[in-house]
């Protein structure tokens, strides 16, 4: 399997964020790449540049306003004169304002979720790097590639069509599948992280094209904790088209297996045309955050099944954070599927 990859995601280098009240060093960082990458090179899978897409593959996700709040905030930020080393917002309206602000604290506090998205001065040209990681892979699996890889950072299953949050700030996920979308009626999204994929579902939630799916820790005790219950379906014409498979914390090999299986059985009911695997190595039982307790050859299994489901692949890398077996978890479940195909 070849495996894209640019070394531009290095702009992006955050250096803390909030949570639970706490200022803690973000484990979003640069050498996550390196680890996964060692990885790669453990697996033997040959890397690819990407290809620069332009703005047409980000604008078919994102809003005009949120990719140009994007683009603009850090040197709105600095002009302040008085701003931090870091974009976090203190203010957060939740939609509740009636007008969209101009000035450039009204604007963090409307485009982000919570205080785990800091921006810095490489954040934009970072995350568009990364998408551009994603179409590659994407546009490689049309030109007939069987599966690709894409090493996305900073990953991207948190941001909506407008809001940042969890470390993302554009849906590399929602990108690739949109990109496949030109060739295929419909595509799938099986997001494996430990974390809900909340961005995807909300940025797919009222469409019948793009069934959205997620493993995830149960939300009652686990970030997002507002988004990825069962009974969240889709709505309108997307009533049925989202499937959220919550697990208790702690949940092991098997447990995962047996989301999988469920997962199976929906995917082949919806006969899509091409996958994508927002693949989170986060749900493993060395990951710093603790939510599910996956080992490596577990990895190795979750790589089989996915490779069982017999469809044109873009495996766009989201979570999994800095700790000793990364890399070998990557080389892991690459391998697995590399096996069952």
């Amino acid at each position: 399997m070849k495996a894209v990859h640019t070394e531009l995601h290095r702009s992006h280098d955050p250096q803390f964020f909030l949570v639970r009240g706490v200022v803690k060093r973000t484990t979003e960082q640069p050498e996550r790449a390196d680890r996964l990458l060692k990885g790669l090179k453990d697996g033997k899978h040959q890397l690819v540049e990407p290809t620069t897409f332009g703005q047409g593959p980000r604008a078919r996700i994102h809003s005009p306003e949120y990719l140009s709040f994007l683009s603009e905030a850090w040197d709105a930020w600095t002009a302040l004169g008085d701003s931090g080393p870091e974009m976090i917002g203190n203010i957060h309206p939740v939609r509740h304002a009636a007008t969209y602000p101009t000035h450039i604290v009204g604007k963090l506090g409307w485009h982000t979720a919570d205080t785990a998205a800091p921006i810095g001065p490489g954040t934009w040209a970072a995350a568009c790097a990364a998408t551009d990681v994603a179409v590659t892979a994407a546009q490689m699996v049309m030109d007939g590639e069987d599966a690709v890889y894409a090493l996305c950072r900073p990953p991207g299953h948190h941001a909506y069509r407008d809001m940042a949050g969890g470390f993302c700030f554009l849906n590399n996920s929602a990108i690739a599948a949109a990109h496949l979308r030109q060739k295929h009626e419909r595509v799938v999204i099986l997001d494996v992280d430990v974390h809900h994929g909340n961005g995807t579902q909300g940025i797919f939630y009222a469409r019948p094209d793009v069934f959205t799916i997620s493993i995830h820790a149960d939300p009652v005790a686990y970030y997002p904790y507002v988004w990825g219950y069962a009974h969240e379906r889709g709505e309108g014409p997307g009533l049925g088209a989202n499937l959220n498979i919550p697990l208790a914390i702690g949940t092991g090999d098997d447990g995962y297996m047996q989301a999988m299986d469920v997962a199976r059985r929906a995917i082949e009911s919806f006969a899509p045309g091409a996958l994508v695997i927002a693949l989170g190595l986060d749900a493993s039982e060395h990951d710093p955050l603790k939510g599910l307790a996956v080992t490596t050859p577990g990895f190795r299994r979750i790589g089989q099944a996915i490779a069982r489901l017999d469809l044109p692949t873009v495996l766009v890398q989201e979570g999994g954070y800095l700790s000793d077996i990364l890399g070998a978890n990557l080389t892991s479940v690459l391998a697995g599927f590399e096996e069952a195909r």
